[in-house]
């Protein structure tokens, strides 16, 4: 536990830091709200038409895909960093799950769910 004290006192210091200045931004600076400062900035342009529009539904197919295959990652890092450690036992259950997430992949590419034209 020691050898994390000095990481956990950085994080600290950085969290009081970030917290200190978000209490002096707060308490010292101006408070004069108007409607101009209450309306969303959008690259200095007037909005043209009203926000509230719907994300189609690919979008978040895509976006659970990207997780999913995130997560794989988080996976094969700790696995890559004791990797002569754990022999060849270790080797094909990698190898086994990564032919599972490949045989994922492969059918949701023959699903379509990566197509974004339908």
């Amino acid at each position: 536990m020691t050898e994390y004290l000095g990481i956990l006192i950085v994080c600290a210091i950085a969290a009081a830091i970030a917290g200190g200045f978000i209490l002096l931004t707060s308490l010292l600076g101006p408070k004069q709200p108007t409607a101009v400062k209450q309306e969303p900035f959008e690259c200095g342009q007037a909005p043209v038409t009203k926000p509230g529009g719907r994300f189609p539904v690919k979008f978040y197919l895509v976006a659970m895909l990207f997780i999913l295959f995130d997560i794989e990652l988080v996976f094969l890092f700790p696995w890559a960093v004791v990797f002569r450690g754990l022999g060849w036992a270790g080797f094909f259950e990698m190898l086994l799950f990564l032919a599972v997430v490949v045989l994922g992949f492969v059918y949701a590419w023959k699903k379509g769910a990566l197509e974004w034209e339908s």
